[in-house]
């Protein structure tokens, strides 16, 4: 069987470090390390927040409209089909359903080439964030559309699939592309006194942390209240906030007490999760939630929204609790009952660990290059 030679495309790769771009670019190195040659095409920058694994080509872009920091691509330039055309490759690699992922599926029609799609960002749960919610009957539509012309499309985990699948996509269509975490980087280990006195916590002081983008569809709100509720009952409680974004100012004007780290390259952002003893993340928009699975290889019982990606991750009463994504009292009540119960936070503190162990990159990435053999093997353009 032909190996793999994969044209990957994607609405991020280089202008922002998020879940996405991170995942795409160490997918790149793994194909680099199985020997499976791979080109990427992108939106281009002035600069590069992370310099790209691979072969990147930058696809003419335009600032999003309210969100200058992500780039909408506009079309993909002639010269580069002929880079594509040249590279001869034998699947397509779709990550974002946008204007060049509309192009790049054209493009597979005519080349015969057959795509695998992966779901990285939940668009239809963003609209209500920007009072969009009219437009999402018309993006399903869309949605529905650009998947059933896909050989396959994978998403991070089973309960976002089971979501798409009652949404009406196709379930034979469905597969599986977790994601993976690095055990020895985020640990318990690298929890030190020292360096949470230098952020401002007493050694008596419980944690509660929140790490992500700050923007508010990540659910800030109810992490606001729910934290505002318990530390009204327990004055131990402090608060921290790793990660940066466009409503950093704002969130630090609503919560003047909480202790914002800002951007963290991953060594020092393991030293901020592991200054913790609480992770709490109610976003609602996630397919996976990396920063959930960091939190608890570092060790952290982890309070999440019922929503797909997080649901999958944590078990309840076992590794953290998993609550209606906008109930900020009963997020109060499990922070107070973990901030007063050592011996049970110490409990989910060693099981989410031990389950962070279970999610082994290596074994993730070569399970998603089986998927490219066997749709290849398989394709309806042989």
């Amino acid at each position: 069987m032909n190996k793999p030679r994969v044209v990957l495309f994607t609405g991020n790769y280089v202008h922002i470090k998020d879940g996405v771009s991170l995942t795409l670019n160490r997918l790149v190195h793994h194909l680099e390390r199985r020997g499976i040659e791979s080109i990427v095409f992108g939106p281009d920058t002035d600069s590069y927040a992370l310099e790209p694994a691979g072969r990147f080509f930058g696809v003419p872009s335009v600032p999003s409209p309210g969100r200058p920091e992500y780039r909408i691509s506009l079309f993909l330039p002639e010269v580069l089909r002929h880079e594509i055309e040249l590279f001869k490759p034998n699947i397509f690699h779709i990550a974002t359903p946008d204007i060049l992922g509309f192009r790049a599926l054209r493009l597979s029609e005519k080349m015969g080439i057959p795509v695998l799609s992966s779901y990285h960002t939940h668009f239809p749960s963003y609209l209500k964030y920007y009072n969009l919610e009219f437009l999402e009957p018309s993006l399903w539509k869309y949605l529905h559309w650009f998947y059933g012309k896909c050989e396959k499309v994978v998403s991070p985990s089973s309960s976002m699939n089971e979501f798409l699948i009652r949404k009406g996509m196709d379930q034979s269509r469905m597969g599986l592309w977790s994601r993976g975490i690095d055990t020895e980087l985020f640990t318990p280990e690298k929890r030190s006194p020292e360096y949470r006195r230098e952020l401002g916590f007493k050694d008596d002081e419980i944690v509660v942390a929140f790490v992500s983008r700050l923007v508010w569809e990540k659910n800030l709100e109810t992490f606001i209240q729910a934290t505002d509720i318990a530390r009204e009952k327990n004055k131990k409680l402090r608060v921290l906030v790793g990660g940066d974004g466009p409503v950093l100012e704002e969130l630090q004007s609503r919560m003047p007490h909480a202790v914002c780290t800002g951007y963290k390259n991953p060594p020092e952002l393991a030293k901020v999760y592991a200054a913790a003893d609480i992770f709490f993340f109610p976003s609602e928009t996630e397919t996976f939630g990396n920063v959930t699975l960091e939190a608890m290889a570092s060790g952290l019982p982890a309070l999440v929204a019922d929503a797909a990606g997080s649901n999958s991750l944590v078990i309840d009463g076992q590794t953290g609790y998993i609550l209606p994504p906008y109930d900020a009292q009963g997020f109060a009540d499990c922070i107070l009952k973990l901030s007063q119960d050592y011996g049970l936070r110490k409990k989910l503190s060693g099981q989410a660990r031990e389950r962070a162990l279970t999610f082994d990159w290596d074994s993730i990435m070569d399970g998603l290059i089986d998927d490219y053999s066997d749709i290849i093997k398989n394709s309806r353009f042989i």
